[in-house]
């Protein structure tokens, strides 16, 4: 018995049932599963390093599949080697054909795409929004060397998916970064969803490109077993020698192998009807299984794995912020009584560094500005700083793949730029990542640097999240603003101390301290900074400050007010609810930044309380440009001081 008729034997049933399963469903990509079949079976029955009964080894070998879509040719191999499924490892129980045959049904484990929170610990993120894979092996890369652990990971490229600017960030982070653990296998199957794939996505062209990065390029033939051994076992020798350039596989392969009729275009994402169809097909393949000698698999083996090294340690204490500055000579800061909060968070990070080793720091080639250079520049942690360079997606997607690895990523960059990767987040959420997005330059107070720079959007997109619920009941965002360094520094610690993703928004100027290492602070908290019952003012931020200087012309004319710090979204609503009530209802939330974030979450609990309260927003309600100062900007957008006195004396009736 050959060792191509055991692949070819298993590639084949496979692959039928990989059109079984989405004839049921309805839907499906079952031509790109036939695509990947061969390569499929190579890893899962011959090559990668993992347990079925415990698909989430840590020291495991891992797949990442970028093209989510081609995921049914993957549910098909686990139901067979009965790879254990289910949302948590007290529930785990042995994948059957006939939880495969549910493929994409509401109450399955086998989602549309990968998708891990739903019961699949087989893969570490949800993939299916093209172009990702990459960055997540990056990060899981990352996480396994830092814990010594010599798996592998592999991760299937489709090549009109190779069209994404990302995939191409990640070949750069890998090469920068000596990651030879991740070995990408582009799936070379000519065809997309509409067409044939440009001439820049073609085997030659990826090939090139490849080599040109500084990778040893593998052109193999996708469907033959021996090309495919050879390839990976190349991988593993340049992966376990350190030596030559990372290892990049490209697969020529066929959409739809083995059945003429699925061949072609006209066939990306069309399930075969059941019935008539559905068993013709099943006839092509069992024609070519005749044709290729295919018989019942033998004499392959999953191999052993090497024994998990852990070097994780217990965190410990984290030194309050005075101290922290004392520390790294940063006390004048104390004596001044103001820093910026992207300062720090630059502090916190570097403190949280040194007394927790599965704390990652990550940057886009902004760390000087967003302080995470604290982190990089400090001897004894930078080991765990990563450079991602000015390519936000990939960094998301690192930090996904890192805390898929067990680890603590902060990725910083400025908040307008973390834009650039609302997809790689939301994606990150869909899979269950531990992910901590720190946005700093936000708002108008960055001034002199113009819209370009500043982050507007952030809260508006970032509060979506926090109206919605993941799978453990926890909002799927916490949307943080902190006031002044010693709120900020609190909340980084409780960002590191929280199993779920987070964004700190942190501001350039410099902001007087409010408080001290006493407060406390939590997650989906406030404080209330001074009681009143005339009018209640909801500020985050910048604005916080505002308010409270706007307070003292209020109370001059004879406006008794309560100001809350707002640093949390959510937050305890019906404690907010209560203080507007002691104001008679009179509510003026204020915020640096455009429409839909602080001041809209503030008028939805309003709304569906349906009591009689009145709620006027300030936010920034035009384009802002360049000014030679924050205030400037603030006055020039109606945000300064004196518009928060008239507007609020507008809602009270003051002249």
């Amino acid at each position: 018995m050959s060792l191509d008729s055991t692949v070819h034997a298993k590639a084949i049933d496979l692959i039928k049932l990989n059109y079984e399963m989405t004839s049921e469903a309805g839907s499906g990509h079952p031509t790109s599963g036939a695509s990947l079949a061969h390569i499929v079976t190579v890893l899962m029955y011959a090559h990668m390093r993992y347990e079925p009964s415990n698909p989430a080894h840590p020291g495991a070998d891992r797949l990442v599949l970028s093209e989510g879509h081609a995921v049914p040719i993957v549910y098909a191999a686990c139901a067979d080697k009965s790879v254990m499924v289910g949302k948590d490892k007290d529930s785990w129980r042995a994948m059957t054909r006939a939880d495969a045959l549910t493929l994409r049904q509401l109450d399955s484990i086998v989602d549309g795409h990968p998708n891990p929170v739903e019961g699949f610990p087989f893969f570490d993120a949800a993939t299916g929004s093209l172009g990702q894979g990459l960055s997540v092996a990056a990060g899981l890369a990352i996480a396994a060397k830092a814990n010594e652990l010599d798996k592998r990971i592999f991760v299937l490229i489709g090549d009109g998916e190779s069209r994404e600017g990302q995939i191409w960030e990640a070949v750069d982070f890998i090469k920068d970064h000596d990651l030879k653990a991740v070995c990408p296998i582009f799936n070379c199957n000519v065809y997309a969803q509409s067409d044939i794939v440009s001439a820049q996505q073609s085997r030659k062209a990826t090939e090139k490109k490849l080599a040109a990065a500084g990778y040893e390029v593998l052109v193999i033939d996708g469907h033959a077993p021996k090309e495919i051994i050879e390839a990976l076992n190349k991988h593993a020798e340049v992966q376990a020698s350190g030596e030559g350039n990372p290892i990049a596989i490209v697969a020529k392969t066929v959409k739809g192998w083995g059945a003429v009729s699925q061949q072609g275009n006209g066939h990306h994402g069309s399930a075969v009807k059941k019935g008539e169809a559905l068993d013709a097909v099943l006839a092509e393949y069992d024609e070519v299984a005749k044709e290729c000698g295919a018989y019942a698999l033998g004499g392959l083996r999953i191999p052993d794995m090497s024994p998990r090294k852990s070097v994780k340690k217990e965190a410990g204490a984290v030194v309050g912020f005075g101290d922290a500055l004392k520390q790294f000579g940063m006390g004048d800061a104390i004596d001044a009584g103001k820093i910026a909060t992207r300062k720090a968070y630059g502090v916190a990070i570097r403190a949280l560094g040194h007394v927790n080793t599965e704390v990652f720091s990550l940057d886009c080639d902004v760390q000087g500005s967003t302080f995470a250079s604290m982190f990089a520049k400090d001897e004894q942690i930078n080991s765990r700083f990563v450079e991602c360079r000015i390519a936000e997606q990939n960094m998301m997607s690192v930090a996904a793949g890192l805390s898929a690895g067990g680890k603590i990523p902060f990725a910083s960059t400025f908040a307008k730029f973390a834009v650039r990767g609302y997809d790689q987040i939301e994606m990150a959420v869909n899979s269950g990542a531990n992910l901590k997005i720190v946005g700093s330059h936000a708002g108008i107070t960055l001034g002199a640097d113009g819209p370009s720079q500043m982050g507007m959007t952030d809260v508006g997109w970032f509060r979506t999240f926090t109206t919605m619920k993941r799978k453990d009941g926890e909002p799927g965002f916490y949307v943080l603003t902190p006031s002044d360094g010693y709120q900020c520094y609190a909340l980084v610690k409780e960002m590191a101390n929280y199993d779920g993703p987070c964004y700190l928004r942190t501001i350039r100027p410099d902001t007087e301290f409010l408080y001290s290492d006493d407060d406390e602070f939590k997650l989906g908290g406030h404080e209330v900074l001074c009681k009143g019952k005339d009018l209640l003012i909801c500020a985050s931020g910048y604005m916080v400050h505002v308010a409270s200087a706007a307070l003292e012309e209020l109370y001059d004319a004879g406006v008794d007010a309560t100001l809350v710090d707002m640093y949390s979204l959510p937050f305890d609503e019906e404690e907010i609810l209560d203080l507007a009530n002691e104001c008679d209802g009179r509510i003026l939330t204020l915020e640096d930044n455009y429409g839909g974030g602080l001041g809209s979450a503030v008028a939805d609990v309003i709304a569906a309380d349906g009591g009689g309260f009145e709620v006027n927003q300030m936010f920034v309600k035009k384009c802002p440009k360049s000014a030679l100062s924050g205030d400037e900007m603030l006055n020039a957008c109606g945000l300064g001081v004196e518009d928060v006195v008239r507007e609020a004396k507008e809602m009270l009736g003051i002249s």
